[in-house]
Formats: structure tokens, C-alpha cells, sequence
């Protein structure tokens, strides 16, 4: 059992928290298991013999792909960036590319984040994505890392089974989806078209800008389609992710 905070295993993990490379903290059971069911490599499990006794434990084990390690809670307790650790970490193998990862899809919807910051907005978003069936998910330079504790523990499973790019250049999401002739949709607070009224035909992009001053103006001016949610007074306007979900389970309703 590893009893020591200096323990090497323990160093490297340290180590990948403040990394944006091509491996992820999962953090509690659930994570655990939706990473190994969608495939994506385990290196290396950590789980507190307390919780390996439990059902959930005995459960979650029987489908590892490699034994966990033992480890005292209080160490697993300062790997986990999550208030109330859940007994196992595992580090997972879990590379990013660019644009050319995401699947050309004719009729399709794809959300595009520009310089999104927050990792908890960013797993909220693709969470929503993801349950609205869109295509994928790209995210502009400066946006926050998919593989942040944070993102996947709030995306709760989704960054892990949605096909997402990293380090996306508008121009080179238009040169990639060339062949279905995507549309951008963005987000304006007012004198856009009415979300409910608008066009939503044909491969949609759905832009959305970063926390506070929003989508940039020159994606704005890329837009085929301005949309404005109305809402009612002294409202004056709603959470990225509401928006988002509004808009994309709208598609959603209208092809369904």
C-alpha cells in the first residue's frame, strides 16, 4: 500500500495535474468506469482499501483492465482536485488532436468554443452537446482543457465518449467541414433573429465566446445567422450553457 506523499507514482501524478498533455485524472468510480468502457487506456488506479470492500468497489474492480494500487485516503484525498474524493483515481491515457478528429457529418451540429476559460463551463457544455446528439465539440486556442479534473468531472462521462479538437481555428473548421457547407450560428443578446422563428437547416456550427466579454467580433461577423433568445425583463442575459442547450435541443426538437 502506498503510505509515503513521496511515493514516485505520486510525484507523477502531481506532475500531470498541472499538464495539458495527452493524459487525465478520473476522479471517483463514475469516470472510472465510463473511460474504461469507452475504451481509452488505464495506466495506472489508485483506490483506498476502504472503498475497495464496498460494492460500488467490488463492482468497478471486475472491469479494470489493470489491479489498482492501494493507497492511505489521506493521499489519495490531496491527488483529488474534487472537495469529496470517492476512493479511486485512476490516470487514463487520453490524447487530444485537432480539427481533423471530428467527424464530417452532413446535417450535422457542432458547438465551437472561443476562449471559453472555466473547466466546469467547458464539461457542461459538452455534456449538453453530447445529450443533444451534436457532431462534436471544437475548442479555439486559450480555451480550457478537456482533460481538466473539473471539465471531465462535470461533463460526467461526455469528454470521454464526444469527439473533441483542441487548438481549433475558425477558418480551419470551415476548410474541414468544406463538403457539407456549414452555416455559424452566434449567440447576439438582442436584434437577432428570434431562436424560435430562425432557419435552422442544413450543418449548423454554433459559436459561443468566453465568460465575460463573449464571442470575439470577428466570429461574429462570420456568422451566416444571428440569433437572440428573448427572455423577459430585467433579465438581460442567460448562462452560456442554458443558451446553449436551448439552442441546440430547439435543432434537435425540429429534426426529431
Amino acid at each position: 500500500m502506498i503510505t509515503s506523499r513521496h511515493n514516485q507514482k505520486l510525484k507523477d501524478i502531481r506532475r500531470l495535474r498541472r499538464s495539458k498533455g495527452d493524459h487525465a485524472l478520473l476522479e471517483g468510480p463514475h469516470l472510472v468506469e465510463e473511460a474504461v468502457g469507452a475504451g481509452h487506456e488505464l495506466e495506472t488506479v489508485l483506490a483506498t482499501p476502504a472503498w475497495l470492500e464496498t460494492p460500488d468497489g467490488l463492482r468497478v474492480v471486475r472491469h479494470l483492465p489493470i489491479a489498482p494500487l492501494e493507497i492511505e485516503p489521506s493521499l489519495l484525498e490531496e491527488l483529488t482536485d474534487s472537495d469529496s474524493p470517492r476512493g479511486i483515481l485512476a490516470v487514463a491515457r487520453l490524447p487530444r488532436s485537432g480539427v481533423g478528429s471530428l467527424p464530417i457529418r452532413d446535417g450535422g451540429v457542432y458547438l465551437f468554443l472561443d476562449g471559453l476559460q472555466d473547466p466546469g463551463n467547458l464539461g457542461a457544455l459538452a455534456r449538453v452537446a453530447e445529450a443533444s446528439g451534436a457532431a462534436g465539440l471544437a475548442l479555439s486556442p486559450g480555451t480550457a482543457h478537456p482533460n481538466h479534473p473539473r471539465a471531465l468531472r462535470a461533463s460526467a462521462g461526455s469528454l470521454l465518449r464526444l469527439p473533441v479538437a483542441v487548438g481549433c481555428e475558425a477558418a480551419a473548421m470551415d476548410r474541414h467541414l468544406a463538403s457539407v457547407r456549414p452555416r455559424w450560428m452566434a449567440l447576439v443578446p438582442r436584434e437577432g433573429q428570434d431562436l424560435w422563428r430562425a432557419s435552422l437547416e442544413g450543418t449548423l456550427v454554433l459559436a459561443l465566446g468566453a465568460e465575460g466579454p463573449g464571442l470575439s467580433p470577428a466570429l461574429q461577423e462570420r456568422a451566416d445567422l444571428r440569433l437572440t433568445i428573448s427572455i423577459e425583463p430585467p433579465v438581460e442575459s442567460l448562462n452560456a450553457t442554458v443558451a446553449a442547450a436551448l439552442v441546440l435541443f430547439e435543432v434537435r426538437r425540429r429534426r426529431t
